[in-house]
């Protein structure tokens, strides 16, 4: 894969709507080890690296409990092994019924590894003011650039 060490920004924000954040990565890695991350409710909650969290369990529901960050609960919308996974993030992790962004993964196979995307979605739904909904999207849209990169460093150059 190239070495290119940057994620592809493809946030339509030109439109003064920031709904929706798109990025994408190369990552030299094979799909099955990419989708054992992906595929896992809030891996993508880290400071600085890619660790591991208490996860609790309720049906589609996960809660990530971070020493960092806090807790974060997710409900599983879908996981097609290894191509797509997706993930409703709730605003609330207390609410199971609050509203939530949509977070979806595609890995899609490259020349030595693989592309994988991430889209979050939904940001308008979320309550609070717009001031507020613009701050997490923000946050989020910088957010995904770190994480991807993380992902990379975390799974790159291992082959099964």
């Amino acid at each position: 894969m190239s070495e290119n060490t940057t994620t592809h920004d493809v946030t339509d924000s030109a439109t003064g709507e920031f709904d929706r954040i798109e990025r994408e990565i190369a990552i030299d890695a094979p799909a099955d080890r990419v989708w054992s991350l992906v595929s896992e409710p809030g891996w993508f909650i880290n400071d600085k690296a890619i660790t591991e969290h208490r996860i609790e369990r309720d049906g589609d529901l996960s809660t990530i409990h971070d020493p960092v960050h806090g807790a974060f609960t997710f409900r599983t919308v879908e996981l097609d092994e290894p191509r797509y996974a997706a993930f409703r993030w709730l605003a609330d992790a207390a609410d199971p019924q609050s509203d939530s962004t949509l977070v979806e993964f595609w890995i899609t196979p490259a020349d030595s590894g693989v592309l994988l995307k991430v889209v979050e979605s939904g940001f308008s739904s979320l309550p609070g003011t717009e001031a507020e909904r613009r701050a997490r999207f923000d946050g989020n849209n910088e957010g995904w650039t770190i994480e991807l990169e993380l992902a990379r460093t975390h799974l790159g150059g291992v082959h099964a």
